[in-house]
C-alpha cells in the first residue's frame, strides 16, 4: 500500500495525520452536551425520552430498522436489511433523495468492476487503496479502507443489479467533470503528479447513465431511484415530511424510537412538498460555483421559509419503535450557515453544495443521545482550475503571491490547501497567451455550460490587468520583488530547466512571459467565482458495524449511523463520487450489523 511518504509530497501538503492537522490548527467548537435539548442553530431537537417499561409507551408503528433520512446512505440500509427480511421503516424531512439524488451522479468504484473491464480499464483492489490512500490519510483505518477497496466492485454490481444504469464510454483527459456523453472518467487527482508516479492511473468515475437537461446536476436519482423503488417493492414504509427530532432510550441507555413530527393530512403534506421542491429547483438553478447563485440559493430559502410556517401549524407527533436499531443518515450540515459559522467559519463565504436537508439534524440526534463526533470542522471546498486548461496551465497563488499547489490537482485538494493553510487566498496568474487562450478553452468540444459561463464570466468581467508582472504585484497588493522572482521560478520549470516543486508536468505548465498580465480571484470569498462547499464530518462510528459511539468511544447500542452523518472514507480529502460510495458502504454495513441483533 503506497503511503503519503512514498508519493513524496512535501509534509506541508499532505502531513503524516490528517486527524491531527485538524484538529491541532483550530481548537475544537464546543458541541452541545448530551441528554441536552438542542435549540442551537436553528434545530429543535429534544433530549431522549427514558422510558422503564418500552412495552407500556404509546407507539403509533414499529419495525425491526427505522432509517432517519432516506438519502443515499439511508436508501443503501433499507434495501439491504429488506432483502435480509427485515421490516423498516423510513422517515425524511422532505421527499427523499438529499444530496445523493441531487449531485452530479457520479459513485467512485474500482477494482475491477464490469464497467472498468468492458472500457479495457485495467484495476485491482490494492491498486485502488494504494491510490486512496494519498486522499483518505488515516481518517479511517486501514482495514477500513481496505474493505472498502475490496468491497468496491461487489457494491457497484449491487447496484446495477438493481437498476441503476452506468456506461463503458471513456473519457481519458484531466477535468472537473466529464462531457455529458461520456461516463466512465478520472474523478481525482490519478492523472497528476506525484500520484500518476507512484500508482497506474484508473478511470473510478462511474457517472450514471440519466439525464436533466444539460445540467450536470441532479443526476444522482439515476442510481437513487432505482434503489427507492426496489425498496418500496420490497415492503419500505417510507412516511416524507416527517422530522426526527426525540430518540428513546430504555433503562440500559439501548435507543429504541425515535419521536417524528409528521405532516399526517396527504394535502398538507403535497403542499409542503410543492413548497421545498420549489425551493430544491431554485436552489439547483445554477451550479454552486456560479456567479448568481448566491441569488437563487436565497429565493430557495423564502420557499423553504414558507414550508417551515406550514410545518409549524399543522405538525402532529407520533412515535415509532426500532425493534433492531436506528439507522441516522439524514446528510451534513452544510446547508444551515449558523452551524458552518460555528464549527468550520474559514468556509462560511463558500456557496453550500447540498439540499436543505442538510441542516444537521442527524447529527445533533446523535448527540442528544451522548454520541461522539469528529471532524465537525473539516469541509470540502472545492476549487477546480480545468477546464479552461490554460488556467491550469497558469499559476495559483496565494496572499503572499507564492504558490502553493498543483494547479491539475482536483479541485478539493487545491480548495484544501487554499483554506486549511493559505488562509483562503488564491489568484490565478495568466500571461497575453493563456488569458486568449482560455476563451477558447471556453468553446472546446465537450466544456459543459458552467464550465464554460464561469470562464467568460471571470476572464471579462473580474481579471485585473497590467502590462507587467511587476504592475499586477502592485495591483493585487504584492511585493513586486518577491512576485517576479516566483514567477521566474515558475518559468524556470515551464522550459524544463528544473522540476517543478509540486511536481506538475511541464506539459501542463506554460511560460507566463507575454505581456498584458492577468489575475484572477480565486479565492474562498471570490465575488465571481464562488467555491462548492460540503461538510464532511459527522458522528464517529465502529467501523465494523457503523454503531455510534458514544464520549467513552463504545458504542451506543442499537445507534448507527451512515453517509454524511458519520465520519468516512471521504472526510479527509474528496473525490467525485466517494461520498456516494461511502453511503452505499457505510448504509449496507450498519444494515448487516442490525441484521445480526436480536428481534
Amino acid at each position: 500500500m503506497a503511503s503519503q511518504k512514498s508519493l513524496e509530497v512535501p509534509d506541508r501538503l499532505a502531513p503524516p495525520s490528517p486527524w491531527a492537522r485538524a484538529w491541532s490548527k483550530r481548537p475544537r467548537a464546543p458541541i452541545p452536551a448530551p441528554e441536552a435539548p438542542i435549540t442551537d442553530w436553528g434545530l429543535a431537537i429534544d433530549a431522549p425520552l427514558r422510558l422503564a417499561d418500552p412495552d407500556a409507551h404509546d407507539w403509533q408503528a414499529e419495525a425491526d430498522m427505522i432509517v432517519v433520512g432516506l438519502g443515499g446512505g439511508g436508501v443503501a440500509a433499507a434495501l439491504d436489511a429488506l432483502e435480509q427480511g427485515l421490516s423498516v421503516i423510513a422517515l425524511d424531512q422532505y421527499d427523499g433523495g438529499g444530496s445523493s439524488a441531487a449531485n452530479g451522479g457520479v459513485y467512485y468504484a474500482g477494482g475491477g468492476t464490469s464497467i472498468q473491464r468492458e472500457a479495457g480499464i485495467a484495476d485491482d483492489p490494492s491498486a485502488m487503496e494504494a491510490y486512496l490512500r494519498s486522499e483518505v490519510g488515516d481518517v479511517v483505518a486501514p482495514t477500513t479502507l481496505r474493505q472498502f477497496c475490496e468491497n468496491s466492485a461487489a457494491n457497484f454490481e449491487w447496484l446495477r443489479a438493481h437498476g441503476a444504469p452506468f456506461s463503458a464510454t471513456y473519457y481519458p483527459d484531466k477535468t472537473s467533470y466529464p462531457p455529458l456523453d461520456q461516463f466512465l472518467y478520472h474523478p481525482d487527482s490519478s492523472l497528476a503528479a506525484p500520484f500518476c508516479d507512484a500508482t497506474p492511473p484508473a478511470a473510478r468515475g462511474h457517472r450514471t447513465v440519466h439525464r436533466n437537461g444539460k445540467k450536470p446536476w441532479g443526476l444522482g436519482a439515476g442510481i437513487y431511484n432505482p434503489l427507492r423503488a426496489a425498496a418500496l417493492a420490497l415492503g419500505l414504509d417510507f412516511r416524507t415530511q416527517a422530522e426526527a427530532r426525540q430518540l428513546a432510550l430504555d433503562s440500559t441507555g439501548r435507543v429504541i424510537g425515535v419521536r417524528v413530527e409528521w405532516l399526517a393530512d396527504p394535502a398538507i403534506r403535497a403542499r409542503h412538498s410543492r413548497l421545498t421542491a420549489q425551493a430544491n429547483r431554485w436552489m439547483a438553478m445554477l451550479s454552486p460555483t456560479f456567479p448568481g447563485a448566491r441569488i437563487t440559493f436565497a429565493i430557495g430559502y423564502r420557499y423553504l421559509a414558507r414550508a417551515r410556517a406550514l410545518e409549524a401549524s399543522a405538525r402532529s407527533s407520533i412515535w415509532l419503535r426500532a425493534r433492531r436499531g436506528i439507522v441516522l443518515s439524514a446528510g451534513g450540515f452544510i446547508c444551515n450557515p449558523a452551524m458552518v459559522a460555528h464549527f468550520a467559519p474559514e468556509y462560511a463565504p463558500g456557496l453550500p453544495n447540498g439540499t436543505l436537508g442538510d441542516n444537521g439534524s442527524g447529527i445533533m440526534l446523535g448527540v442528544s443521545a451522548g454520541a461522539q463526533t469528529g471532524l465537525m470542522e473539516r469541509v470540502s471546498a472545492w476549487r477546480f482550475l480545468s477546464p479552461p486548461r490554460a488556467w491550469g496551465q497558469g499559476m495559483l497563488v496565494n496572499g503572499t503571491g507564492e504558490r502553493f499547489v498543483n494547479e491539475t490537482w482536483y479541485g478539493a485538494r487545491i480548495g484544501d490547501e487554499m483554506i486549511e493553510r493559505n488562509n483562503g487566498r488564491g489568484t490565478i496568474i495568466l500571461d497575453r497567451r493563456l488569458f486568449r487562450q482560455s476563451f477558447r478553452d471556453a468553446f472546446a468540444k465537450g466544456v459543459l455550460g458552467f464550465q464554460r459561463d464561469i470562464t467568460l464570466v471571470n476572464a471579462l468581467f473580474a481579471a485585473v490587468k497590467a502590462p507587467t508582472p511587476e504592475a499586477l504585484a502592485r495591483k493585487l497588493g504584492l511585493s513586486p520583488k518577491h512576485f517576479a522572482q516566483e514567477l521566474a521560478r515558475y518559468n524556470k520549470s515551464a522550459r524544463g530547466e528544473a522540476p517543478d516543486r509540486f511536481h506538475k508536468s511541464r506539459a501542463d505548465m506554460a511560460e507566463l512571459t507575454q505581456g498584458p498580465f492577468y489575475a484572477i480571484d480565486a479565492s474562498v470569498d471570490a465575488r465571481m467565482f464562488p467555491i462548492a462547499c460540503m461538510t464532511v464530518g459527522g458522528l464517529l462510528v465502529d467501523e465494523t458495524t457503523g454503531a455510534v459511539k458514544g464520549l467513552d468511544g463504545t458504542p451506543l447500542p442499537g445507534l448507527y449511523a451512515a453517509g454524511r452523518n458519520a465520519v468516512g472514507i471521504c472526510s479527509n480529502l474528496y473525490v467525485s463520487g466517494l461520498s456516494y460510495a461511502d453511503c452505499i458502504f457505510s448504509g449496507r454495513r450498519a444494515a448487516k450489523a442490525i441484521g445480526q441483533q436480536p428481534a
